[in-house]
């Protein structure tokens, strides 16, 4: 329903269960746009109420059994077929302000999706330390979720996307909720599509995060054989999870194994250089922890992408590489390493008394 150059009819849409501590703030966030309609799918506190005193559209539904997929279209099922532009988001999201004049600004016609910036999480300072695109406001029509979990949208047609660097999302997750579901709903996707790479690389990772060190090994093995797997960022971090896995198997070489595997998947990337750093510290292998850990810092290109390590761009590697040097007893680097991590982390008390420390036996 476009009525000048630059004024489209937006509507934001979202799934809810049990979120009222977050309502106003998404609320305020999201009223840029025309209308926002919710999904509720089963809360017990007040989060209904509170949407609907906020004005917004909500209708109540328990998906059963349990899938995204699910619950994100019939929440975009709410969305009027008028509508020009769709705008997904869960209430743990923020957009900055602004963003509606940045959307109308840069699109047209022509255009059915848009990636924007978003910051999935924040370090102590509040600095973003995962940020990548995603690609959640489309046209109104031909779009279906698809997956359990982790879904993805798809389009029944020749998708046009734009790129909006100046639109951002900032994540403020609640770390209390469970993830318990995740496993099997990946587990399902899996089963259901056996040949996409994403969800295998995804289950390999939830079976890490759960301790299950020979099932994530064995379905990482499993993604990186897929045909469609071709994404060199992904496979280096599905060779990392390996190394991790091995690791915790107490299978070290076998760990340093596939971390040189990583290495030379991606070596544009900075995160196997530091994994490879960390695990020869581990080992309190000093002279590969200099040789990884230096190899790391030449790496400045910060590539937007999900798959990035928070711990490869904070003062992780500045950290390790100080200790090192102090057991070689090089304290000029030592007190130089040091420094750089309390540039990041100037309140750090450990890093204080390895400083002082340092300074101590540097005068001796």
């Amino acid at each position: 329903m476009k009525t000048n150059k630059h004024s489209y009819k937006i509507a934001v849409y979202a799934i809810c269960k049990n979120e009222e501590k977050f309502v106003n703030r998404w609320v305020d966030s999201m009223q840029e746009a025309d209308a926002i309609y919710v999904l509720d799918t089963g809360s017990t506190d007040q989060t209904v109420e509170k949407l609907k005193m906020r004005n917004v559209y909500v209708q109540e539904e328990t998906i059963t059994p349990w899938r995204f997929d699910v619950a994100r279209n019939h929440s975009l099922d709410m969305v009027p077929e008028d509508v020009d532009i769709c705008v997904c988001t869960d209430l743990d999201e923020v957009f900055e302000a602004g963003w509606r004049k940045k959307l109308e600004d840069a699109w047209s016609e022509n255009i059915n999706r848009a990636r924007y910036n978003y910051n999935w999480s924040f370090d102590a300072q509040g600095n973003p330390a995962v940020n990548f695109y995603i690609e959640k406001i489309h046209s109104r029509n031909a779009y279906r979720w698809t997956h359990p979990v982790h879904e993805v949208l798809k389009y029944s047609g020749k998708e046009n996307c734009i790129t909006i660097d100046s639109i951002t999302l900032n994540h403020y997750p609640d770390y209390s909720k469970s993830r318990s579901s995740y496993l099997p709903l990946l587990e399902l996707s899996v089963e259901e599509d056996p040949e996409d790479d994403r969800n295998m690389h995804y289950l390999g990772r939830e079976y890490m995060y759960y301790g299950k060190w020979n099932e994530c090994i064995d379905t990482l093995i499993r993604h990186l054989q897929l045909k469609s797997a071709t994404w060199k960022d992904e496979r280096c971090a599905s060779m990392r999870f390996i190394a991790r896995s091995y690791q915790a198997l107490g299978r070290f070489e076998e760990a340093k194994m596939w971390l040189e595997k990583a290495i030379k998947e991606a070596p544009y990337l900075r995160d196997p250089y530091v994994e490879r750093a960390l695990l020869a510290y581990r080992l309190q292998e000093f002279d590969d922890v200099i040789l990884y850990g230096k190899q790391a810092l030449q790496i400045q290109l910060h590539i937007k992408s999900y798959i990035n390590e928070p711990f490869s761009w904070d003062n992780t590697i500045y950290d390790i590489l100080s200790i090192a040097y102090y057991d070689k007893k090089d304290f000029k680097n030592a007190l130089k390493y040091v420094n750089f991590a309390l540039d990041m982390n100037p309140q750090d008390e450990r890093l204080l008394q390895n400083k002082q420390l340092i300074e101590k036996e540097d005068t001796i």
